[in-house]
């Protein structure tokens, strides 16, 4: 116990002066934008090569080449997170050009919101397979490649969940249910691959500063099985203030992508090497 307990302090030391993630490698979906895009950059910046994922070829190349300018590494790897052949697809892109597996952060998501009794089947169904079922498949195509006893590198997955999925909320019956089987899912991971030394935690969100929380007339859509389905909170849902003008959280204000990104980070970095099973509530003390 001592020399493990050395080693992980040793670990930590070294550490500092090349980057919390130096020399790790780690998988963000959803990376080309939002929190997603503000994750891979705080990633790369702290050492860590990133693989970043999106519906959008573009985009995710764009940071993957706003990295590369800051002299870190990274791929672009695009595809729906949702379809049968992603996993395979990242993982195989992954291990041929790094080698490894450190980390996993499955952020890629969107909301589709309806009251409960207007959501047709179609509009539940999507939110768990993108939410839930897609988090769980891309886990699942990394185990042969995080499940190795003996290796005592820093390794984690992080799974974004939601505010929603701990209290619900109105119009997301779809959204909160997956949000919630989020946090199930990552328990689970975090008994079964504890043994390997890999680390399972969930962020829970509050309200960030992305197109899924700006004012749904601002016109943001996503297509989903080629229907467009629009994005946001209708302009009076958006403010940080609730019915009255009180603070909706202590802080009075969302938070931005980057200070998102930043609970995300310590959840993978050794500052949390003995943080497993755990939802970290990022919500500026709503809640509470």
């Amino acid at each position: 116990m001592a020399d493990r307990l050395s080693q992980v302090a040793g670990h930590l030391t070294n550490t500092y002066g090349r980057g919390l993630l130096a020399g790790q490698v780690a998988i963000v979906t959803g990376a080309a934008q939002g929190i997603g895009r503000s994750t891979a950059l705080l990633f790369a910046k702290e050492g860590a090569k990133v693989v970043v994922t999106d519906l959008d070829q573009q985009k995710a190349q764009t940071v993957v080449d706003e990295i590369k300018r800051a002299g870190g590494d990274a791929l672009a790897v695009s595809g729906d997170v949702s379809a049968d052949d992603f996993p395979q697809k990242v993982i195989d892109a992954t291990i041929k050009k790094y080698g490894k597996i450190n980390h996993i952060v499955n952020n890629a998501g969107f909301t589709y919101d309806r009251m409960l009794h207007t959501t047709p089947d179609d509009a539940f169904d999507i939110i768990q397979k993108v939410h839930v079922r897609a988090p769980f498949r891309l886990i699942r195509a990394a185990a042969p490649y995080m499940r190795i006893k003996g290796n005592t590198e820093n390794r984690s997955i992080v799974n974004v969940s939601s505010t929603s999925g701990l209290h619900g909320n109105v119009g997301q019956a779809n959204y909160s249910a997956a949000k919630s089987a989020v946090i199930g899912l990552t328990k689970t991971i975090c008994k079964e691959w504890g043994v390997f030394g890999v680390r399972a935690n969930v962020v829970a969100f509050g309200y960030v500063q992305t197109r899924l929380t700006a004012a749904k007339e601002e016109g943001a859509t996503i297509e989903i099985d080629g229907k467009k389905v629009a994005l946001g909170i209708p302009k009076g849902a958006t403010a940080v203030t609730g019915g009255g003008g009180a603070p909706v959280n202590p802080l009075g204000r969302g938070a931005t992508p980057d200070e998102a990104a930043a609970a995300v980070l310590f959840l993978v970095s050794p500052l949390a090497s003995f943080v497993s099973g755990h939802t970290l509530e990022v919500t500026g003390g709503a809640g509470i």
